[in-house]
């Protein structure tokens, strides 16, 4: 069985770009520390830094909510990619296929990036949500 589940920080903002057949795809790394272990340099945790893909409605969510220091939780399936770096040295890579990502930094903290716009003429709720009149449910 392979199966990941991480708790990290985003290390930069994600990048959203889409398939040839326009299927949204988004990525981002995540650092995770470990525990009990402490680097000689300026008392820096020792991390492992994990690249995250997510794919369609998720992806658009991820590059909608999610910015640099933002901390995730992450479900999903690893891999190793291995590529030939610029100096012709043989490099290694920890992706995660993700299969859930939940959001952990309450919102208002951090730097958020982007907000889904609320709808023309309804007026925005201090908590986020958008008031809707009694009147304009079709139940």
């Amino acid at each position: 069985m392979n199966k990941i589940f991480l708790i990290g920080n985003l290390t930069r903002d994600p990048e959203l770009r889409s398939t040839q057949s326009g299927i949204p795809v988004c990525t981002f790394t995540v650092a995770v520390n470990r525990r009990g272990r402490q680097s000689a340099e300026a008392g820096q945790p020792d991390a492992d830094f994990f690249r995250v893909t997510t794919w369609r409605q998720q992806a658009e969510n991820c590059n909608r909510y999610l910015a640099k220091g933002r901390k995730v939780g992450v479900t999903g399936t690893l891999t190793l990619q291995s590529y030939v770096g610029n100096d012709g040295q043989q490099r290694y890579s920890l992706e995660v296929q993700a299969d859930e990502v939940e959001f952990l930094t309450p919102r208002g903290e951090g730097g958020e990036r982007q907000t889904a716009a609320p709808q023309a003429g309804a007026p925005e709720a201090s908590d986020g949500f958008v008031r809707v009149d009694d009147d304009d449910l079709p139940f």
